[in-house]
């Protein structure tokens, strides 16, 4: 009889799409369960070839992770499980994720650690938003040597504008669900963001770390090959 599949009526996981878009898939993991999650594991631990994240971890599903994958890198903070531990060589040009406060640094980090594991030389700048425009001042000198920016911001969501107006390179916004009542979980951030009058800024979704740090990594990658970039040689 032939084996059953572990995954079967859970998931289909997508292992070939490194090799289809230059990236690996990751496992989203907020609304699985931790038996689902352990399941998954399972099956990647047999494809160390490929990095693999686990986002939205809880610490009972990081734990899980850990048990089947006890060498993976866990950073509570990003809520982020990455395995093979090791983060690549990186290649490429260089991305620096802002965060506007402390309160943003979990969205922040998961696009630090998203941009490291896909192959990009990523630093975090944090605690640098409008409140205190000296803050982000300081640092332009840094600014200026990024290939792209990721900006987390909450509350006025104003930090990706002023970032934008400072340097030549694209701006990630990231609206992350932090402020108070009228702020409506990110909404408020959102639409400052999306009516940035700086151009050269694009918008993800609120506290979408994860696609920050790809669109990132995406935007700062090496120039193709002349094959590739020409679409290939007829055969």
């Amino acid at each position: 009889m032939p084996e059953s599949d572990p995954l079967d009526g859970i998931a289909n996981l997508d292992l070939g799409r490194a090799d289809r878009r230059g990236y690996p898939e990751a496992v989203f993991c907020e609304g699985k369960s931790v038996d689902q999650v352990a399941a998954i594991a399972g099956v990647i631990a047999d494809h160390p070839e490929q990095i693999h994240l686990f986002t939205r971890t809880s610490e009972q599903q990081a734990k899980a992770l850990l048990g089947i994958l006890p060498d993976a890198h866990w950073d509570q903070t990003a809520r982020l499980v990455a395995w093979p531990p090791t983060v690549p060589d990186s290649t490429g040009g260089a991305v620096l994720v802002l965060c506007a406060g402390t309160s943003d640094l979990a969205v922040a980090r998961e696009a630090l650690l998203t941009a490291q594991y896909l192959g990009r030389d990523a630093q975090l700048v944090a605690d640098v938003g409008v409140a205190g425009l000296h803050r982000v001042l300081s640092k332009l000198d840094l600014l200026r040597t990024a290939r792209v920016i990721v900006v987390a911001a909450g509350m006025d969501g104003a930090l990706p504008s002023v970032v934008a107006g400072l340097v030549s390179c694209p701006v990630i916004a990231v609206p992350t669900s932090v402020g108070y009542g009228a702020a409506f979980g990110g909404i408020a951030p959102l639409l400052t963001m999306l009516n940035a009058c700086a151009p050269g800024v694009a918008v993800v979704n609120i506290d979408n770390g994860y696609g920050a740090g790809h669109l990132a990594a995406q935007i700062s990658a090496p120039p193709l090959g002349p094959e590739r970039s020409s679409g290939g040689s007829d055969a």
